[in-house]
């Protein structure tokens, strides 16, 4: 399950590069935060036009095709980087030290490598949809009012490839952390206390 968690930084060049890395999936997290807003929108303006004019938004399904991408992938790095996807943590909360840093690492090399190929997938189906020859750069268009396939399918591959970045990093400062006995820019499970001091916090930043 997912849990509170802390990353701690530093002045290392593995700290510096983790926030400039944050920086980038922070934007990406707003575009996908965006995306979901613009769907309401887009929800609002076509249950109005059907109602009002009985005339729904034209291509409002092609519309929500295209954010999909948008909303399911551009936040997973950002939320990994701040360790908010969902995962077993019976036995792995129950380790310390350089034990757990060695767990998390040879993990976060299993995921990488997956993304890795996920990365090699995800643009070979953008790049049989991208034509330069063809109208509009694309091979195959959506089924309403024919708008390209070729920039949903690019945001895959553009996402995965970030996640892959931060796991790069996270791969380094495990194995960092299996030598030095301490981690930086990796989330780590707070404890109880902990926990309750950063939802203090929070509430009294939001004040």
């Amino acid at each position: 399950m997912a849990t509170a968690s802390l990353v701690l930084t530093d002045d290392s060049t593995l700290s510096k590069l983790d926030q400039a890395l944050l920086r980038v999936e922070r934007f990406l997290a707003l575009l996908s935060g965006l995306a979901v807003f613009s769907l309401m929108v887009l929800a609002v303006v076509s249950v109005s036009g059907r109602n009002a004019l009985n005339q729904p938004l034209p291509g409002y399904v092609d519309w929500i095709e295209q954010a999909m991408p948008l909303i399911a992938f551009m936040g997973i790095s950002y939320v990994m980087r701040e360790g908010g996807h969902i995962r077993m943590d019976i036995v792995v909360g129950a380790l310390r030290g350089r034990v757990l840093y060695l767990v998390e690492l040879i993990t976060t090399l299993c995921v990488l490598a997956l993304m890795v190929l996920m990365v090699w997938g995800t643009w070979a189906h953008f790049d049989r949809s991208f034509d330069f020859a063809a109208p509009m750069w694309s091979r195959d268009s959506s089924m309403d009012i024919a708008l390209p396939i070729w920039p949903a399918k690019l945001l895959a591959p553009v996402a995965f490839a970030t996640l892959c970045l931060r796991l790069c990093l996270q791969v380094w400062a495990f194995a960092r952390g299996v030598v030095t006995g301490h981690a930086v820019a990796v989330p780590l499970i707070a404890d109880a206390a902990k926990q309750a001091q950063m939802e203090a916090d929070q509430l009294k930043d939001e004040n």
